[in-house]
């Protein structure tokens, strides 16, 4: 089995092949090829990954290349995991909606148009070219905005399925309060990716006992710490949001500490120099404990088990907030016994009856060789399926904006997200999006 990782020299790459490592057994990859145009980087990466795989006694090869043709020729599947204009872009993403009253984030509001903009047409060209050389490959995309561009892959005829984490460390973490193995864990994952709620937590798969009024009861402090949000909108939801949430829940507090404290994007850079000089030291062969920190965690986990699923085998239900009583340790060995569910971004195809069909949704799916297809959802509070539309409205042109360009689709959709949605507000942010990433708009 060949797999090959655009986006190899990024430093989330050895919680990956730690993965690799450790569940070969569940995914048994023969050839790993690291693609990234950053030589000097991939140099690193992929010198720790071989460490890695040694280590731990995989016997698969480890290939790192600039070459994306011939990188991802032959490939069962490409991951995509790619941030477009570097740690840079994502400062400005960071930094620019501020000035004008907005949340600044690389996934949500004007900064994710900009992350998309910049985005979706690299992606496309990168799937173009799997499609001519191995028109059979399954594309897995990690990269933000995960939903919009899932969507452009799935609308251009792609064989793809979009990936999030959030998932999973709901479960991890949910399942080290109750004391059960994740595997035994179901969550009811609903939305758009970084727009979810867990409206229930179900032992033993998705009929199981509803135990999310009891980690609600006895842990739901510690949760509302780990979302950065209030216990009371958690008692008052009974459910559990995401944490972007907060962006939306709480977002001119959010602003306001955003303007008076350092960005995420300086202190990720400051991690990635590290984590850099980390990965050349030729003693170094594990993933060092600052990675924890990095962000991604568990990512090798969902994306080994989303990978096994797609190529036709069998996932050990330690991902993505599946699970079934009796599967695979957390982060544990074998293939086998799990659950078949597990939590994507694909097509909503009726599943949310308020979208369109060609929506991209993330839900719980069960996910074999021929795709993900989504379980049914019960029907949702209004609370939750105004949000859903209104940000699928944005979704619709934002991709519009990203595939056809011009500042008037910008400002539509600008405009149209919930946190924005003031003329004056979307033209200042619509000017300052197009200045600030002018070199990776084609259009502009």
């Amino acid at each position: 089995m060949k797999l090959a990782v655009v986006g190899g020299g990024s430093t989330y790459t050895p919680e990956l092949i730690d993965g690799f490592a450790r569940l070969r057994a569940t995914l048994p990859v023969t050839e790993l090829v690291l693609v990234d145009p950053a030589a000097d980087r991939l140099g690193l990466v992929g010198g720790l990954a071989r460490r890695i795989f040694a280590k731990q006694g995989h016997e698969g090869r480890i290939v790192t290349t600039s070459d994306l043709d011939a990188g991802v020729e032959g490939a069962d599947a490409v991951l995509l995991q790619l941030r477009v204009g570097g740690q840079a872009a994502r400062q400005r993403d960071e930094t620019w909606p501020l000035e004008c009253g907005c949340v600044g984030q690389e996934t949500t509001g004007a900064g994710g148009l900009a992350k998309a903009l910049r985005t979706v047409p690299v992606v496309l060209d990168i799937a173009e070219r799997v499609r001519r050389t191995n028109p059979n490959a399954w594309i897995i995309d990690f990269t933000n905005p995960v939903g919009i561009v899932t969507r452009a892959l799935l609308q251009a005829g792609h064989k793809a399925v979009g990936l999030c984490n959030v998932a999973i460390g709901l479960q991890r973490k949910f399942a080290a309060r109750l004391g059960v193995d994740p595997s035994a864990l179901h969550l009811d994952h609903v939305g758009l990716n970084h727009l979810t709620w867990e409206t229930g937590v179900r032992l033993g798969g998705p009929g199981g006992e509803n135990v999310l009024p009891r980690l609600l009861a006895e842990h739901g402090d510690a949760i509302a710490d780990d979302l950065r949000l209030p216990r009371s909108v958690l008692d008052r939801l009974g459910v559990v949001p995401s944490y972007y949430l907060r962006y939306f829940y709480s977002h001119d507090a959010v602003v306001e500490e955003l303007r008076t404290k350092p960005s995420r994007a300086a202190e990720v850079a400051e991690m990635e120099r590290r984590l850099l000089e980390m990965y050349g030291d030729p003693a170094l062969d594990e993933k060092p404990e600052l990675l924890a920190k990095r962000g991604g965690a568990f990512y090798s986990e969902a994306a080994v088990d989303l990978a096994a699923a797609l190529l036709g085998g069998t996932s050990g239900g330690r991902a993505s907030g599946g699970g079934a009583a009796g599967g695979g340790a957390a982060g544990g060995g074998a293939a086998g016994g799990g659950s078949p569910y597990q939590v994507v971004n694909t097509y909503n195809n009726g599943t949310l009856p308020f979208l369109p069909d060609d929506a991209v949704v993330e839900v719980q799916a069960a996910v074999g060789p021929k795709g993900a297809v989504p379980l049914p959802v019960p029907a949702l509070d209004p609370l939750y399926t105004g949000l859903i539309a209104h940000v699928t409205a944005y979704e619709d042109l934002a991709l519009d904006a990203a595939l056809r360009g011009g500042r008037d689709r910008v400002f539509k959709a600008l405009l149209a997200h919930p946190l924005i949605g003031q003329t004056e507000r979307a033209d200042g942010l619509t000017d300052r999006l197009i200045a600030h990433n002018r070199e990776h708009l084609a259009w502009a």
